[in-house]
């Protein structure tokens, strides 16, 4: 359908309020949470809220001095806010699709550009993976979440699990690479040859090698970020 009334449009774009989870999609490119206390979410992620939210950016300290020094020292471009308050909060990027994980004691990683939002009380650090050459910084720093709690991430359209076994390690584009289990910890490797074969300079040259057993998440898009200049 390409025109609607005021009425028929209203009727088919207004917010959910039957959701009542912390973390709801409201459509699959938005997050609705339904806040009573703290949340850990993207810097500027904010759509829209209502209630009583207020909104701090992360302190230069905030989470110690360790992961401050990490961050100092990686580039990496991340920012959280946190949200406090009552009330419900829709947050997005970019028009990304959103993918809910509860975790229940596990650990993930995530690309660090693609971590939307995470419940407060989530054990979470930076991990720092060694310059490659030819690499943009954005796909070589994760986050990695460990804990009882919800977690958001974003993709570029349809995310793809693809399963890691002893027998068979998996290999992966490091800018199409989105998150991955917390048991696992990959390898850059390089292929000369198929860099070659493609004539470029990045991408499918560096590749991450997965081995064990656990999964990997990637998106049909190579999401190539610029470290931030200081």
């Amino acid at each position: 359908m390409s025109k609607y009334s005021i009425r028929q449009f209203v009727q088919e774009t207004q917010q959910e309020d039957s959701a009542r989870d912390f973390f709801e999609l409201e459509t699959d490119r938005m997050l609705e949470v339904n806040l009573n206390g703290r949340v850990w979410a993207k810097a500027g992620s904010m759509i829209s809220y209502d209630g009583n939210i207020k909104f701090e950016r992360e302190g230069m300290l905030e989470h110690g001095l360790g992961k401050f020094v990490k961050k100092a020292i990686s580039g990496e471009g991340t920012q959280l806010m946190k949200a406090n308050g009552q009330g419900r909060l829709y947050i997005a990027d970019m028009g990304k699709k959103i993918t809910i994980l509860d975790l229940e004691g596990e650990s993930v990683y995530i690309n660090g550009n693609d971590l939307l939002a995470f419940q407060d009380g989530l054990d979470w650090d930076i991990k720092m993976m060694r310059r490659v050459a030819g690499m943009m910084a954005g796909g070589l720093f994760n986050v990695r979440l460990e804990g009882q709690g919800l977690v958001a991430f974003t993709s570029h359209y349809e995310p793809l699990t693809l399963h890691v076994t002893p027998d068979k390690p998996v290999f992966t584009d490091p800018n199409a690479t989105v998150a991955w289990s917390g048991n696992l910890e990959p390898e850059f490797v390089t292929d000369v040859q198929l860099k070659s074969f493609f004539g470029r300079g990045s991408g499918e040259s560096v590749q991450m090698k997965f081995s064990g057993n656990g999964f990997v998440v990637v998106q049909p898009y190579e999401e190539v970020y610029q470290a931030q200049q200081s």
